[in-house]
Parts: structure tokens; sequence; C-alpha cells
């Protein structure tokens, strides 16, 4: 059974820093401004020999409210009661702020045990902050660089009781050993390695399901309504949500990672440096989603950005669902509803037959229906179409209509196979596939997508030359 860390203290202390480093990839966004996490992250951690569950937290603020500040204590606060243990993160560079000695006194006063940690403790800058620790009345700090990646034997020294507390035995490692892997080394900037592909014949792999759309259309509302708790920060404010915050879930016995985005505006709107990390974390969530559920306002449906989103989802090669949430507010539902569909059938003929649905997250309808259009193009995107149906296929398309002449002789199809899903992707083999134009093309994918059931995905069509077996070698 493993264990869990939450990660606390005041603002701009290094906490995301310490989550990416334990569990080695960049996925909280960090920046030297204060205040840049305000959702609880949680990761699977590593430290040695150590496995736990690590759980990145908004900066502690003194508010007691309903402002911003105090729903992401409130979300702090939660961490807390789940957590085994707190690392209690101060800055040693800074030195102590009346704010560090106020949260230690309440952390004082929690049942969570807590562990002192002076951060940016590289070099001799870091010394007096170290000793000023001392006085917080937590015990022995633990010298640390989450930056760096000094420290990591003080640490596992320090998490080494939490973990044999819940059963787990470690062999004691040499500090030599330990201190090697400071040099653990994490994604780049584009986390390719963020997840693993997942198999299509393995019930037990979640899918991967996104919630993306523009600023304060209600995507953390309905990631919340789904999994039945305050999870997620939500309220008035546009852009509450910064980081992609992935989410273990279930639905009638199938498997689910939620992945709640930041908002995505026009590029040419953003400005902050924050808010540019938060697109690029939204594209990257996109890239390794399998379905993206791009959510609109029923008041406002399907404008430019949404028209922009959508494409960047279907160039990617997801399965998507347009969710026209905020539905309980529209006064002309069918009109509305008729609208919407012309809109996306004349904006994105590319793609025919996406699932729309209409939920309310806000008072929970239609919620069943989404997760079923989630699980239907699911089982579309991963179709499998076998070889000798489409070759019969591909004979009766150019029977009834031939492809067009080349320099006077007839462009021949003479094979096609599909070389992979996901999405479907299929390849013909063609006498002369330069000359092939866009329009027969075209025809050939629209007549996939009718004849073998392929609605609402993208479909990927290659043509190639085939090999002349009469050529001189």
């Amino acid at each position: 059974m493993s264990f869990t860390v939450a990660i606390v203290g005041r603002p701009n202390v290094g906490k995301s820093t310490l989550f990416n480093r334990l569990v080695g990839k960049k996925l909280a966004i960090v920046d030297d401004q204060p205040g840049v996490t305000r959702d609880r992250r949680e990761g699977d951690a590593k430290l040695i020999d150590l496995r736990f569950r690590v759980i990145d937290t908004a900066g502690l603020e003194e508010a007691f409210d309903n402002s911003l500040e105090g729903r992401m204590r409130r979300q702090t606060e939660q961490a807390l009661g789940e957590a085994d243990v707190a690392l209690l993160l101060v800055d040693a560079r800074a030195g102590l702020v009346p704010l560090d000695e106020h949260f230690a006194g309440f952390l004082r006063k929690h049942s969570t045990p807590v562990i002192l940690v002076a951060n940016k403790c590289e070099g001799k800058a870091g010394q007096p902050g170290l000793m000023e620790s001392y006085g917080l009345g937590l015990g022995e700090p633990v010298p640390f660089s989450a930056e760096h990646g000094e420290g990591v034997s003080d640490l596992y020294e320090a998490l080494l009781p939490y973990a044999e507390a819940h059963g787990e035995e470690y062999t004691p490692i040499e500090a030599e050993l330990i201190e090697a892997a400071s040099s653990i080394s994490l994604t780049d900037e584009e986390g390719k390695d963020i997840e693993e592909e997942i198999v299509l014949d393995d019930p037990e792999k979640p899918i991967q399901l996104a919630i993306v759309g523009r600023p304060n259309v209600g995507k953390s509302t309905l990631v919340n309504r789904l999994l039945g708790e305050d999870r997620l920060l939500t309220g008035p404010e546009a852009g509450i949500t910064r980081d992609s915050i992935a989410i273990d879930w279930e639905w009638k016995g199938r498997p689910i990672k939620l992945i709640d985005t930041a908002g995505l505006r026009r590029r040419g709107r953003i400005t902050d440096k924050v808010e540019k990390l938060s697109a690029a974390d939204t594209r990257r969530a996109i890239r390794f989603a399998q379905v993206v559920a791009l959510v609109l306002d029923a008041d406002d449906m399907l404008e430019k950005q949404d028209l922009t989103i959508a494409r960047q989802v279907v160039e990617e090669g997801r399965a998507l669902i347009i969710v026209a949430n905020k539905w309980d507010a529209v006064k002309d539902k069918q009109e509305a509803l008729d609208k919407l569909m012309d809109r996306v059938q004349f904006s994105m003929p590319q793609v025919r037959g996406i699932p729309i649905v209409t939920v309310s997250a806000k008072e929970g309808r239609n919620l069943p229906k989404m997760l079923k259009a989630v699980f239907d193009i699911y089982e579309t995107w991963n179709r499998r179409v076998p070889t000798s149906r489409l070759n019969e296929w591909l004979f009766d398309m150019t029977e009834r209509h031939p492809p067009p002449l080349s320099k006077g002789r007839r462009i021949k199809l003479r094979y096609m196979t599909q070389a992979k899903t996901r999405p479907p992707t299929f390849a013909a083999f063609v006498s002369i596939p330069e000359d092939l134009p866009d329009s027969y093309t075209r025809y050939l994918i629209n007549g996939l997508r009718e004849d073998f059931d392929l609605p609402g995905v993208p479909l990927r069509f290659y043509t190639r030359k085939g090999k002349n077996p009469y050529a001189p070698k």
C-alpha cells in the first residue's frame, strides 16, 4: 500500500518544482511569479526505491472567505486531509516571513504529520534561512534544492518511516547511491513520454478524455459534476484553471482518466507568460488524449475560437464530441440545436457526423448521454476494416466512378489496406498517385465513412505507388 504526500507552503517557494522533481516529468506549470498553481494536482512519485502519491497544492493564503484565494485554501486543506504526511516548504534564500510562521502554527494543530523542507538550499546563500527555519518548531528541517536535486538522501530518510508505517519494506541504500538520484531527468517541454499508448484490447486501461474549450464555459464544473465532488476550483472568474489536471475515475465499470484543461483564447490575445504556458499544456493534453470533449457555452456556441480548437483536435487525429453546456439557460432549444448542427456541418465538412450532446453541468442533466457518446466515438476511432472487404469495396467504388485519365491513361487503384487505427488510416496503391485529384480522394473518404460506419472521426488516407515487378533491378 503506497502512502500520500502533500506539498504545502506559501506562494513561490518551489512546490511545483519539487512536484515535478518527484514525478520525474514537467507536469506542473512553473514560473517565478507567485500563485501559479490553483488546483491541486496528483502524480505517482518515485524517490530511489520509495513509491508514493504526491499532491501539489496552491500556495497557502490567509483567506477564509469565498474569494478565489479562499477557495484555493480549501483545496489545500482537502489535500492535507487526504495526505499521510505533509511537506511544508520554506524559501531558505528569502528567509522566513510572517506567513511561514502563521501556517507553521496552523500545521502544528493539524492531525497530518509535517516534514519541514528548506528549499533553495543550493550554495551558501540558503544557509541563514535554513538556520532560521528551526524556529518554526517543526523539528529539524530537510535542506533541499528542488531545482537542482540536492538533498535527495535527506528527504528519503525523512519519508522512509511513513513508507514503513504503510507496510512497505525498503532496504537502506548507501548515501552516495541515493545522491546519484539527483540526476533524475525530466521530460522535455513537449512531454513526449507523458503517457504510454493505450492498447485497444486491454479493458483495464483507462480512456483518456480531455475536456477543452474557451475560458468560463464550465469545463471544471462539468468535471466536478461527473466526479460528484468539488475536486476542481470553479467560480465566476474566467481562467481559473491553469494546469491540465488528470483525475482517475470510473463509469459503469470502465476506467476513465478525466483531464480538465485551461481555457484556450485566441493566440493573439494571450500576452501573459503563465497563460501561454497553460495554453501549451492544454494543447499537449489534446495531443495525448484519445477522446476530446469540446465544451461550448450555449449562449455563444461555436464561435471562431471554438472552431479553431475543434480543428486542432481533428488535425491531431483525436476523436471529438461537442458538448453544449448551460443548456438549461437556452429558451428556444430546438432552434439553437438546429443552428449548432448546421454550423458544424458547414464549418467542418471533413469530419461529418461529430456527436453533439446538450448538457447542464450545473444541474447534472444529460451527463450519461454525454458519456455514452464518448464510448461510442472511442469504439469508432478504434475500428478496423478487414482488407478483403476494403478491396471489394474499392472495386465497387472504382467501377461506379472510375478514376480520371492522366496523360491519356486511366489512373489505376490496385490495392487498399488499413494501415492503422486511432484514427482509422488507409493506404491505397495507385499507378500514378501524384496525379490522383483531391476530389477523387474525398470521394473515397466519404465512401469509407458512409459504407463502413465511421461517422465523426478523422480519417487518414494516403496513396502509394506500387512497385513494378517487371522493372529492371
